[in-house]
């Protein structure tokens, strides 16, 4: 089993890349699979990519204070900007651009009034045809806002107090379901948000340690297997009309399989492997391109247009090919220019100290 050490040594986790590949796939499948897949349940991949923000942000930030005292909310602020925008920002256009030219019609099809609303990031609130998808974005940015002012920006908070925090913004999603519909939706990143304050912590890790035996993570996969592929009967059984309590089961499972994943095993290695590194790199531009593309390809090949395991299949695989180039030259890019933004911006800050130094020479 891995100690508290070596999980703070551990720089990247790269089966967790293999999760986001799976999550994608899942959702890009619950979409255009048709009925064969309905008991896979991918809508559900949504979940495991709200546990895995929660969870990487939250360890970056806090081994960003552990090095450095404290963390830079400027820096990163900057990081997301050029990681989340530029791409949103270009599918979004593309979206727009595909629908003018295939005569769909802006004002009727109601992409022209949805516009601003995903322009904002709020498509939770007014969901754009071809982009639906992208409601979960603004769920996200919304926390990238937020979580960090809370968790960080007011001061250095002890174990106790972060974790508290994170349980009792988890408790105020569930409060406020019946105001705000889309609020059980920051229960997973928070739930990811509390993992990262657990495991960073020595005691914290030991009360977790137990799961990142290659053998606990099996096991756990397998109950999360269960629980995603019977969300109805177990459901039904707990009369869980809709899904809340079946839905944090599943969640809390997802949790408990990251510190396997991280330590290493026969699972992470599978997850780690260069296929599905890819997709899970790539992940992001296929999530937002997946209904232009299906629309796209129903239009060119009408064999595509029924929602079956065949179209499922060729949105994915085309989604890749367009992923894959958005990657390449706009996500790397991008995420380029705000690394050379935050090293100038750290260069600026010593340039005063060093003159100081010189001086006082």
């Amino acid at each position: 089993m891995m100690t508290h050490d070596q999980y703070l040594a551990t720089r990247r986790f790269a089966a967790l890349d293999g999760v986001r590949a799976i999550a994608a796939v899942l959702v890009v499948f619950f979409h255009y699979g048709g009925p064969n897949w309905e008991r896979a349940n991918g809508w559900i991949g949504v979940h495991l990519f709200f546990v895995l923000s929660g969870f990487l942000i939250t360890t970056l930030a806090l081994r960003e204070e552990a090095r450095d005292g404290r963390i830079s909310l400027a820096e990163f602020y900057i990081r997301r900007v050029f990681r989340i925008l530029p791409v949103y920002y270009v599918v979004l256009g593309v979206v727009v651009v595909f629908a003018y030219f295939r005569g769909m019609g802006l004002r009727h099809s109601g992409i022209l009034a949805a516009l601003p609303w995903n322009a904002a990031f709020l498509g939770e609130f007014h969901q754009m045809i071809m982009f639906g998808q992208a409601w979960t974005l603004g769920v996200e940015q919304k926390f990238y806002l937020v979580w960090p002012l809370l968790a960080f920006g007011l001061g250095a908070l002890g174990f106790v107090k972060r974790l508290s925090l994170a349980a009792g913004l988890v408790v105020l999603m569930f409060a406020l379901i019946s105001f705000l519909p889309y609020a059980t939706s920051y229960s997973p990143i928070l739930i990811g948000c509390a993992l990262a304050i657990v495991l960073h912590h020595r005691k914290g890790f030991a009360a977790l340690r137990v799961f990142t035996h290659p053998v606990a993570g099996l096991v756990v996969a397998a109950a999360l297997i269960t629980v995603q592929t019977t969300f109805g009967e177990i459901s039904e059984l707990l009369s869980d009309e809709h899904g809340v309590v079946t839905s944090t089961v599943y969640i809390l499972l997802a949790a408990l399989l990251v510190p396997s994943l991280v330590a290493g095993g026969p699972l992470a290695w599978v997850l780690s492997l260069r296929p599905m590194r890819f997709i899970g790199e790539r992940s992001y531009s296929l999530y937002l391109m997946q209904g232009v593309i299906a629309v796209a390809l129903a239009g060119a090949i009408p064999q595509f247009a029924p929602h079956r395991t065949l179209t499922a299949v060729a949105v994915t695989f085309v989604g890749l090919l367009a992923a894959d180039l958005l990657y390449r030259w706009v996500e790397i890019p991008m995420i380029d220019v705000g690394r050379r933004i935050i090293a100038r911006r750290r260069a600026k800050k010593t340039e005063p100290a060093e003159e100081v130094a010189l001086v006082a020479a």
